[in-house]
């Protein structure tokens, strides 16, 4: 058991020391591929103004689209989410999972972590 237990130590520091080593966008990529792994809880909220006028809950991530043929990025993201019609942040028995797309071009558009 105390065998076990210094094993599993050692492998903490190995883990870690390892996780010092990379740079900074592969420790950033790293936490992205863990984020895609076990999801995320983000929300979406469009904005016109200062005014929130579209929003989106339980998003699991954003994707950047790809062609099919030549496997280049195309300038929209898209997602899954549970669109909040009524803005109340709250999934009610009405609201859908919809999908969206988002065009690079757009910038009054927020995408966080949902806090509640």
């Amino acid at each position: 058991m105390k065998l076990r237990s210094i094993g599993l130590a050692l492998t903490g520091v190995v883990a870690l020391f390892l996780l010092q080593a990379c740079t900074q966008e592969q420790q950033n990529k790293i936490s992205r591929d863990i984020q895609n792994w076990t999801g995320t809880n983000g929300v979406l909220e469009f904005y016109a103004g200062d005014k929130v006028v579209r929003r989106f809950l339980k998003i699991d991530k954003l994707s950047t689209a790809m062609g099919t043929q030549d496997s280049q990025p195309r300038p929209y993201r898209y997602g899954y989410g549970v669109m909040d019609e009524n803005l109340n942040f709250v999934v009610d028995p009405s609201e859908k999972k919809v999908y969206f797309e988002i065009s690079d071009y757009a910038s009054n558009y927020l995408f966080f972590e949902n806090p509640h």
